[in-house]
């Protein structure tokens, strides 16, 4: 039994010679698996693109109880593929950042270096500068000598100089690097969102199908009846709770339309688009939670449900003192207002229910006071509406074109079209067509 043992661990041992030399070779590179994320997400596209194409056509065809469920487990299939998809960027990313997080602590090292360099150069310098022109004559056999001397030291200066210019030269490509990482880490923060409304449309489409299941009982007959009786509920609509992030008593679905239709009467930005907008900023802000800044120079802050110490609450070199501007003006306690707490990368910081951070809230304050005639207050709901239809107005969401549209929500997200955050834009657009129906519903009775 123990040969039998012996004979087994020296086999193993000898396996673990040939392979483990060999994983090397297996492993794959940062740019090789960066690739192989790209075709993984490509992929997923197109296969995301059958979905909709799928759901499309289904759409345009006969409203029977099969189709509708159809289109609902297909609305789900497209879901987790686009779930699926946003992890592979999340892991893109973050190996961008790792690259970049190397090449800064590469720069730096670089840094470290070329300094160490200068000051040994500089002390040599110092140190022969001191000596006077007769110690200099004296100290050398030959005029030879002092002359070679002499180049010497123009030599000292030259590389000093250049090792000067080596310096800066490492200080701005450190800067870009910065920049970059900084760059990557919102990409980042903005894909978990994403992955956030994701989630969230998924298991509203799970309820809706489970719901449309249970009231139909897989019967055409009740469906048609089911189908008659949600097209006109105008009361439970209107009474319907619209919920918004950081407002202590939500509005009804009645009461925010009302203050939608006197912002749109403002800036021609229609209610539906506005609302829905409003409902993702609400939908992000609960998933991320409410805390309180308590530390303006590092942006420290707490959860306000536990108490518990949480980092990056706010970005102090960019919201910070707008914050405190803010809430000065208002009268209000700095350090006992709600902010939305930051996600696993970035910061938080958002404020109210549109969600404005400070630094782009103060762009837009000025022109909600000259419409209101009073402080702007992005913690109050006809402000913080109005606020957001003014950014909307801003990147061409007045016209009513859904390409502008989706394109001024894409913005309001995150400053750009990038195709990363699509999911928002679209997923706006859909629950705008939803609201418009409530709306149009609403209008008829």
């Amino acid at each position: 039994m123990v040969t039998r043992f012996l004979k087994f661990v020296l086999l193993f041992t000898l396996l673990l010679a040939f392979i483990l030399p060999n994983l090397e070779s297996f492993a794959l590179t940062p740019t090789e698996e960066r690739e192989a994320l790209e075709a993984e997400l490509r992929e997923l596209e197109e296969q995301i693109a059958k979905y909709e194409t799928d759901i499309t056509k289904t759409q345009q065809e006969k409203k029977t109880l099969q189709n509708q469920i159809y289109i609902l487990k297909r609305k789900i299939g497209k879901l987790n593929l686009q779930i699926q998809g946003s992890n592979v960027m999340i892991r893109d990313v973050t190996l961008q950042a790792k690259d970049t997080e190397s090449s800064i602590e590469t720069t730096s090292l670089k840094i470290g270096d070329s300094k160490t360099q200068l000051g040994n150069l500089l002390r040599k310098i110092y140190e022969e500068d001191q000596k006077t022109l007769f110690e200099i004559l004296i100290s050398e056999e030959s005029i030879s000598d002092f002359f070679a001397n002499l180049v010497y030291l123009e030599n000292l200066s030259e590389n000093s100089f250049q090792l000067l210019q080596n310096i800066k030269s490492l200080k701005s490509k450190l800067q870009t690097q910065k920049e970059t990482l900084s760059t990557e880490k919102e990409d980042l923060e903005r894909i978990l969102k994403i992955q956030i409304l994701q989630k969230r449309e998924a298991d509203v489409t799970k309820f809706e199908t489970d719901i449309l299941l249970k009231k139909t009982k897989g019967e055409e007959a009740l469906y048609q009846k089911y189908l008659k009786e949600t097209q006109a509920e105008a009361a439970e609509i209107r009474a319907r709770i619209f919920e918004l992030i950081g407002v202590p008593k939500a509005p009804t679905f009645g009461e925010a339309l009302e203050i939608a239709r006197y912002v749109e009467s403002i800036t021609g930005v229609r209610p539906a688009l506005l609302l829905a907008v409003l409902t993702q900023e609400s939908n992000i802000g609960k998933n991320v939670g409410q805390c309180y800044l308590k530390d303006p120079a590092t942006g420290t802050g707490v959860v306000i449900a536990t108490g518990k110490s949480i980092s990056r609450v706010m970005k102090p070199s960019r919201d910070v003192q707008p914050f405190l501007q803010i809430t000065q003006a208002l009268g209000r306690d700095p350090y006992n207002t709600p902010v939305s707490c930051p996600m696993s990368f970035g910061w938080g910081g958002a404020m109210g229910p549109a969600q404005f951070i400070p630094s782009t809230w103060n762009l837009y304050k000025d022109k909600v006071a000259a419409i209101t005639g009073k402080t702007a207050d992005p913690w109050d709901i006809r402000d913080a509406f109005l606020a957001a239809a003014v950014y909307l107005k801003d990147f061409g969401a007045a016209s009513q074109n859904p390409n502008d549209e989706w394109r001024a929500a894409m913005i309001y997200f995150s400053g750009s079209t990038n195709t990363r955050y699509r999911f928002y834009g679209d997923s706006v657009l859909a629950i705008a067509s939803r609201y418009q129906r409530d709306i149009e519903t609403l209008e008829g009775v």
